[in-house]
């Protein structure tokens, strides 16, 4: 630690440089990405943009029209899972050369940067989305079903 802190602060800035440089290639590589992911009953397709938003939707092979509308819905939340799962993880692995990490959550020494508010949601979202089982449309159709059903008066 003999270094003179000019000589320090040089290199330091450098390398904050090169992490500018860094982050704004990968922001550029990321805003052209999508992902597309399939309900378990193939009915229905999703793409989803770098930032999750929903892109387009696509129903598949005429399934739709045997569906009922709770089915359906269910099956256009779980497609819509499954993609934005896929594209958090994308955007994860687009960034984490950039980091160190601790466990799964990327981490820069003395960045100041709390980088759980960050990619804390999109590992959320990623857990949400491996955690979309066939048959778990099923439950919320179900789920929907019961809530449309006639209630008694006074309830």
């Amino acid at each position: 630690m003999n270094e003179p802190i000019n000589e320090r602060l040089a290199k330091a800035m450098a390398r904050l440089e090169e992490t500018r440089n860094a982050v704004k290639s990968a922001e550029d590589r990321l805003r052209s990405v999508t992902a597309t992911a399939r309900s378990g009953d193939r009915s229905v397709e999703i793409t989803v943009n770098a930032q999750g938003h929903l892109a387009e939707v696509r129903f598949l092979d005429g399934k739709y029209r045997t569906l009922g509308a709770a089915q359906l819905a269910a099956s256009v939340v779980e497609a819509s899972r499954r993609a934005q799962a896929d594209m958090a993880q994308k955007v994860l692995d687009e960034f984490r050369p950039l980091s160190e990490t601790q466990g799964e959550r990327p981490h820069v020494e003395g960045s100041g940067v709390d980088w759980d508010d960050i990619f804390g949601p999109l590992l959320h979202t990623v857990e949400r989305g491996r955690n979309v089982r066939p048959g778990v449309s099923d439950r919320l159709r179900d789920e929907i079903t019961e809530d449309e059903s006639p209630r008694e008066p006074g309830r």
